[in-house]
């Protein structure tokens, strides 16, 4: 077990001192926003803020820390949905804001590539890159806050992984402060390098339990010349899934996002979002959101569609479709998809499931689960939506209406989300498929989890972090000590 400690008065005098007025921030009204999770379930306590501008900074705070066995809980925009960057309730640790750390640092187009510290906000690398005529292709509904060192973190998937695949796969190098307050300098660029462990992997996903991200070198790809943007109405999630094949086969690696949409979530963001409107003269029970680019050069990706979309008509596979006239249009279409969590959030509460099965299971498991779920816990309302293409789906579950929620979910909740992950598990899959484990699926993820597996993590923990400084509570828990002989 960690043996930890609060932080002393003298630690947090030569905190105060490193960092400076604006890197030390003692402010209730300054803190509170980010002593809460995303969702508003899990809730910390930190005296202070320590928001470091460089990387040297970081390193010396890590240092103190680790000295002093004193945790560091890193946080990066706060837009989790597992609690992974909320601070423990006793107040023991320090809370560590990366947002300072903001600088691009290079952008080359010859290497197709930018290094940007922790604290750069999606949608600013997405400007950047727009600027040198290049994109960076992942994107999420939380771009406008999210930040890269999060992203690295806790390997943020999106709505592009069918093409380009989860955060991992757009990474290049990475910098950052391990647990003993030593700097890892991997940020070069390189497409090849095979020297033994791949250390950017390994903190890639690991939830800041294994040191603090500072920066990132990134893949970037060509600025696309034009794009289509398509909402369809069709019967099944089958459907979704022979159209999304039909589609890969016509007009192929132009397919950049493929979110299935059932009636549920649709309705529920046109009752929660203000400005919105269906798109389509009539409810189907699915639908699919589906945008395809072009390159420079290349075919026109909305004539290609149309024709590919109107095939599939013929052909019985779709009931209905429109595709955006303009970018206004497809924005406004892009908003129904991704607003479908911030309308479950104002809705109430509910249980999430960040599920993944073989892209091949996921029309039965939406069926026959679904069925077994809802049989299970009768009056339970589910909302599925997500990455169809990647085998991603978003499983949620709304209380009974009849119910009070916090009361139901208190309950029932343990039961019925095990119930889900034991149904994914059986299918081949996993709890937690783009969002983490954070605390929020801790337990879970430890039941369910192959011993050799749990074994592993905990001895790369127990080896780079000894003391368990770095985000205790969250991802794993800590390897028990070996006894003494």
């Amino acid at each position: 077990m960690a043996d930890l400690r609060p932080p002393s008065d003298d630690l947090l005098a030569r905190l105060a001192r490193l960092l400076g007025p604006q890197g030390f921030i003692t402010d209730r009204s300054d803190i509170e926003p980010w002593l809460t999770d995303w969702r508003g379930r899990y809730h910390g306590e930190s005296k202070v803020l320590l928001a470091p501008r460089t990387v040297q900074d970081v390193a010396e705070v890590v240092r103190l820390a680790a000295e002093a066995h004193v945790a560091i809980v890193p946080q990066g925009g706060n837009t989790g949905t597992v609690a992974g960057a909320t601070p423990p309730a006793d107040g023991t640790a320090l809370l560590m804001s990366l947002r300072r750390m903001n600088s691009i640092r290079s952008i080359s187009t010859a290497d197709n590539a930018v290094i940007a510290e922790a604290g750069v906000i999606l949608s600013v690398l997405h400007d950047a890159a727009a600027e040198v005529g290049r994109r960076f292709p992942l994107s999420l509904a939380a771009k406008g806050s999210a930040t890269i060192g999060g992203l690295v973190s806790t390997n943020a998937g999106g709505t592009q992984v069918l093409r380009f695949g989860s955060m991992r796969n757009l990474l290049l190098g990475i910098e950052a402060v391990l647990p003993d307050g030593s700097i890892f300098d991997g940020l070069a660029t390189l497409r090849k390098d095979n020297r033994g462990y791949d250390l950017r992997q390994l903190l890639a996903g690991a939830e800041g339990t294994l040191g603090v991200v500072t920066a990132a070198s990134l893949r970037l790809v060509p600025a696309i010349a034009g794009r289509a943007v398509a909402w369809i109405g069709l019967a099944s999630p089958d459907a979704a899934l022979t159209l999304l094949r039909d589609l890969e086969g016509t007009i192929g690696d132009s397919v950049e996002s493929f979110e299935l949409v059932p009636a549920d979530a649709l309705a529920l963001v046109l009752r929660n979002i203000p400005n919105t409107r269906a798109p389509l003269a009539k409810p189907h029970r699915w639908n699919v959101l589906v945008e395809a680019v072009g390159l420079h050069g290349g075919a026109d990706p909305v004539e290609a569609l149309q024709d590919a979309l109107a095939a599939a008509f013929e052909a019985g596979l779709i009931e209905d479709a429109t595709i955006a006239a303009t970018d206004v249009q497809a924005e406004a279409l892009w908003a129904l998809r991704e607003s479908i969590s911030e309308a479950e959030r104002i809705d109430g509460p509910s249980l999430k499931h960040d599920i993944a099965v073989p892209v091949s299971a996921m029309p039965a498991f939406l069926r026959e689960e679904r069925t077994e779920v809802e049989a299970h816990f009768p009056g339970v309302r589910i909302i599925a939506f997500g990455h169809l293409g990647d085998g991603n789906i978003h499983f949620n579950l709304l209380p009974p209406e009849a119910e009070d929620r916090d009361h139901w979910i208190a309950r029932f909740g343990a039961a019925a989300s095990a119930a889900v992950h034991d149904l994914v598990v059986a299918r081949g899959g996993t709890l937690s498929a783009e969002h983490g484990i954070g605390q929020a699926k801790l337990a879970e993820f430890v039941r369910l989890s192959d011993p050799v597996r749990l074994r592993t993590l905990q001895a790369i923990k127990q080896a780079l972090d000894p003391h368990g400084i770095m985000n205790p509570g969250k991802l794993l828990p800590l390897a028990p000590k070996p006894a003494a002989p």
